[in-house]
């Protein structure tokens, strides 16, 4: 494929088997004995993470709110990967549940790694959100991961060992029009990413952010088809990305490959962030150029 060649066949979605073959740039061993939690790893991206964090070795816990997907997920890398998957059914927007679960995952060996992947949105014009919309946007994508933060953060403290954080957020730089709710909670995690990676360090912890852009997944069928059908458009490379894009980009980040990187944030949207606007609900009458 040439430089020049618009990319039209990035996958919706990957089979068990395609997550479990994928080619990937790390070595089978790169996370052996590390220990690491994916939220929503059932699903989507996480579910990736989570094929990709098993297959490098790791030992590899996910949460979320469905168990039929934990379940599923953990089954299929039990039999395609050869690995153990443990799983736990909660929301990250209950702090009595967040704090339940870490104390299991400590006391279970410990953790290594915290992939903060839980969340969602949806799209809307921001002038017609309801507060309960608004209250649960932010709940789930800036309260509880900052719940998993926070929680995870305090029990490296108490028995002295090292962590490193990733969270998944999205570039927001210039604003995400017809998503508010989630630029608002995911620039908040951005920053409080960048505010504890200094307060963090002198207890060894790292913590950093990958901003996807427009990555085809399963997810995207909550958004009008008209809105979709312009996602390939809307960075320079002309495509969308896929979840292994993100999976790797998370590895390197959580790897000894990232030792030296705290309070970034890795955008991986295809250049997105110098192109185009997504508008995910579909492109306004006014901002339509003839």
């Amino acid at each position: 494929m040439t430089a020049n060649t618009i990319r039209n066949d990035v996958k919706w979605s990957f089979t068990d088997a395609e997550l479990a073959e994928h080619p990937t740039v790390y070595r089978p061993d790169l996370m052996a004995g590390k220990r690491v939690v994916v939220t929503g790893g059932g699903t989507g991206m996480g579910r990736a993470m989570t094929f990709l964090f098993a297959r490098l070795g790791a030992s590899v816990t996910i949460c979320g709110r469905r168990e039929e997907k934990l379940q599923a997920t953990a089954q299929a890398v039990q039999e395609l990967c050869g690995a153990t998957v443990e799983t736990r059914a909660m929301s990250i927007r209950e702090p009595e549940a967040v704090d339940s679960f870490l104390d299991e995952v400590f006391a279970a060996g410990g953790l290594d790694i915290l992939v903060n992947n839980a969340g969602g949105q949806f799209p809307q014009d921001a002038i017609d959100f309801s507060r309960n919309g608004w209250r649960s946007v932010i709940d789930l994508n800036l309260n509880g991961t900052w719940w998993m933060m926070q929680g995870a953060a305090q029990r490296w403290r108490a028995k002295g060992g090292n962590g490193s954080i990733v969270n998944i957020v999205a570039h927001v730089g210039r604003g995400m029009p017809q998503a508010a709710h989630t630029c608002a909670a995911r620039a908040g995690v951005i920053y409080l990413s960048k505010t504890v990676a200094t307060e963090w360090a002198p207890l060894g912890i790292r913590v950093n952010c990958v901003a996807p852009g427009a990555i085809a997944t399963e997810g995207l069928s909550a958004y009008p088809p008209e809105a979709t059908a312009r996602f390939n458009d809307v960075n320079p490379q002309r495509r969308m990305g896929d979840v292994w894009d993100v999976a790797e980009g998370v590895v390197y980040l959580s790897a000894d490959s990232g030792g030296f990187v705290t309070g970034e944030v890795l955008t991986i949207d295809g250049g997105m962030q110098m192109w185009g606007t997504v508008w995910p609900a579909g492109v306004p009458e006014h901002f339509n150029v003839p």
